[in-house]
């Protein structure tokens, strides 16, 4: 007799807990193994730790690489692949340190002892040295950290002269910069390649002789006065003065030599300060006879990761070179998905070498680059290790994390919708409908709108969306106007002027997702963070057609914004590129607190007391707003978490985020649910009338 199938469950907030991540993956130079990062939280503690793990590149074995409640990261293959540098914190209350493992396992060598916060990781070529970029820790620390008293004490007070002086995640910066250092492989003696208290370098790389370090860095007199302006710089890795490359005047990130040293590729957009623009392959010879030229603009790409999940990074990487110099790899971000794509270098052929309902994150090819080794998400799975034989194309999975974890879960199911806007605008979205759906019935609805806005969603796992899903809500998503993923028109079309087609985008999608006839139409919700809290703020100001929302780590008043975010006077960028001053009435009309007054919509108001990419004052502005005018509101605040709290943040406040969201909706949206209804006051039911 066949036993009964385990019946499926819906996702839990709990399963925060359970999901193990992949944070990092390399493939060894022989192509044999692949070193990767596995997260994972202690629920008791509320500590996450991460372990390097090694499968071989079939797929046949598996095994944990480094133990301990530490975080062991950023794995680097010596290029013999002999040996794997890593960074770990293995002493509590001191910084990651270099350690290194011999392939075949062993214990680790610690192999730095340095003071402040290393960042990036990169063997010479010959393998005798490791090139770190490293910020130094302010001595005015060091000090206090050694005398018990005063480290009890903690700081007394905070000196600045620099415009950016802290920076979301990371806190108040010290006053030293980041600079480039190299540590020998055999002694552990480090030499200085850069310094000086003005000036970051970092996105560096060797050449392929090893004779020379390329990397990002802003030279003028007043960096944060012009922070665009990043120029590529070449130098001995001996040490000694930089050359500058000439490129066009913009941002520019990972600079990697070509295989015959001659060249240099780079990512980047073609102007300073237009956020809207496409990020751009670049090539420039190295010897700095020949302008840079953009190798995908023509084709219109978004370059890069920038497909949205909530359960890991994007898993970013520089460009990759065919080892004879004709190809180059690189990563992109279009109608949702994460491709991996190669030009020619010559004559620009576009090439497409992975492109599936998913997202390649780190991509890494061997020596003779025969087998490659990358990381794939997908909306039901949070992520992979897959092999590919780049002669034949064929790919294997070769990691099955979270698979007995996933095997138990009822996602419900996702449709892909492109649609029409009002003035004929070509877009994308998905309807996710709850485990168990019946199309007979009547559902609740809560429309998510993502953050950036240079940013997309697609097809990444949200274990935010299966949870309110798994609560018997239709989740749908979109990508308006103003995200990448669809080409310059459509992430310019909101540039000085948020709150217009994006709204109109938003309220187009809402009305296609209404008309299906399991929609409760009376009973439809509202959320989203970041900017997505800016369009859920402005839309509440706008229309009372939603019966609850939740505005998360929101912008509300583009006034108040400027110089509070740690991006500064910055924010002015994409909205006229005018400070207050000169700008008032321009940021107030485009301020979501200026149409509060007209809101009836209950809405959760959920922020972190540590954002300081949208302070904290952004959402109490909107909360006592709301409370003024008699609009049914509760304050949610989540101490110490940075603006990243659904994606990073401490896991029993991600939960209590998600149950707290759901809860609102529940008692606006599930009228039979037993919960409080909250009667609006006298003035809040005047508006509705």
């Amino acid at each position: 007799m066949k036993q009964a199938l385990t019946a499926l469950r819906p996702v839990e907030a709990q399963d925060l807990y359970r999901l193990q991540l992949i944070t990092d993956a390399r493939l060894s130079p022989d192509g044999r193994r692949v070193v990767y990062g596995v997260q994972r939280v202690d629920q008791k503690t509320e500590k996450k730790y991460a372990n390097l793990w090694m499968i071989d590149a079939g797929g046949s074995s598996e095994w944990q690489f480094t133990q301990g409640d530490q975080n062991d990261v950023l794995p680097r293959w010596s290029p013999d692949g002999t040996t794997v540098a890593f960074l770990s914190t293995r002493k509590e209350g001191e910084g990651a340190q270099v350690y290194l493992i011999s392939a075949n396992g062993g214990e680790a060598r610690r192999l730095t002892d340095l003071k402040g916060d290393i960042s990036e990781i990169s063997w010479s070529p010959d393998g005798t040295k490791l090139l770190l970029g490293f910020t130094k820790k302010d001595q005015e620390v060091i000090d206090r950290e050694a005398d018990e008293q005063k480290k009890k004490l903690g700081t007394v007070s905070r000196h600045y002269t620099r415009l950016f002086y802290r920076f979301d995640g990371e806190g108040w910066y010290g006053h030293q910069r980041k600079h480039l250092i190299t540590v020998d492989v055999a002694t552990g003696k480090t030499l200085e390649l850069t310094t000086g208290d003005l000036w970051d370098e970092g996105s560096a790389s060797w050449s392929p002789g090893g004779k020379w370090i390329a990397f990002c860095s802003n030279h003028r007199p007043d960096p944060d006065l012009e922070p665009d302006l990043i120029d590529i710089f070449v130098m001995p890795s001996t040490g000694g003065t930089p050359r500058l490359i000439p490129t066009p005047v913009a941002g520019k990130d990972a600079p990697v030599f070509s295989p015959d040293g001659t060249r240099l590729c780079y990512i980047g957009p073609r102007d300073c300060n237009q956020w809207w623009q496409n990020i751009e392959l670049w090539v420039v010879d190295v010897d700095g006879k020949s302008p840079a030229r953009s190798l995908t603009r023509a084709y219109d790409l978004s370059v890069g990761c920038s497909t949205l999940n909530d359960v890991g990074a994007g898993l970013m990487m520089p460009p990759t070179w065919s080892a004879d110099g004709k190809v180059i790899y690189f990563q992109v971000s279009e109608h949702g998905r994460g491709k991996l794509m190669a030009i020619a270098v010559d004559d620009g052929t576009l090439y497409t070498v992975i492109d599936e309902p998913g997202c390649v994150g780190t991509f890494t090819l061997d020596r003779a680059q025969e087998t490659m080794a990358y990381f794939f998400g997908t909306m039901t799975d949070p992520g992979q290790l897959w092999v590919r034989d780049m002669e034949s194309g064929r790919t294997r999975q070769v990691t099955h994390l979270n698979q007995e974890l996933l095997a138990t879960l009822d996602l419900g199911k996702v449709e892909e919708v492109w649609f029409r806007s009002r003035d004929g605008h070509d877009l994308q979205g998905w309807i996710l409908t709850p485990p168990g759906f019946d199309p007979k019935r009547k559902y609740p609805s809560i429309l998510e709108i993502h953050g950036g806005p240079q940013d997309q969603y697609g097809y990444l796992f949200m274990h935010e969306f299966y949870y309110l899903a798994a609560q018997g809500y239709v989740v749908y998503f979109s990508n308006p106007r103003g995200g990448s993923g669809y080409g310059e028109e459509h992430e310019r079309a909101i540039w000085g002027r948020w709150g217009t087609v994006d709204f109109d985008d938003l309220m187009d999608w809402t009305d296609l997702v209404e008309k299906k006839p399991y929609i409760d139409h009376a009973h439809m919700g509202v959320t989203g963070g970041s900017y997505g809290g800016y369009m859920t703020n402005w839309i509440i100001g706008h229309t009372h057609r939603f019966a609850a929302a939740a505005t998360q780590r929101s912008v509300s008043n583009l006034i108040s914004m400027w110089g509070t975010s740690d991006l500064n006077w910055m924010f002015q960028l994409p909205h006229g590129c005018k400070p207050p001053q000169e700008s008032i009435d321009v940021l107030w009309d485009r301020s979501p607190v200026k149409y509060l007054g007209n809101a009836t919509t209950p809405t959760m108001v959920l922020h972190n007391e540590m954002d300081l990419r949208c302070a904290l004052e952004q959402g109490q502005q909107v909360f006592t707003a709301l409370k003024y005018h008699g609009v049914p509101s509760e304050f949610v605040v989540f101490p110490e978490e940075p603006h990243g709290l659904s994606r990073t943040g401490r896991t029993d406040r991600r939960i209590d985020r998600l149950q707290s969201i759901c809860r609102w909706m529940d008692t606006y949206l599930k009228p039979g649910s037993g919960k409080v209804q909250k009667k609006p006051s006298t003035k809040a039911a005047a508006k509705r009338r």
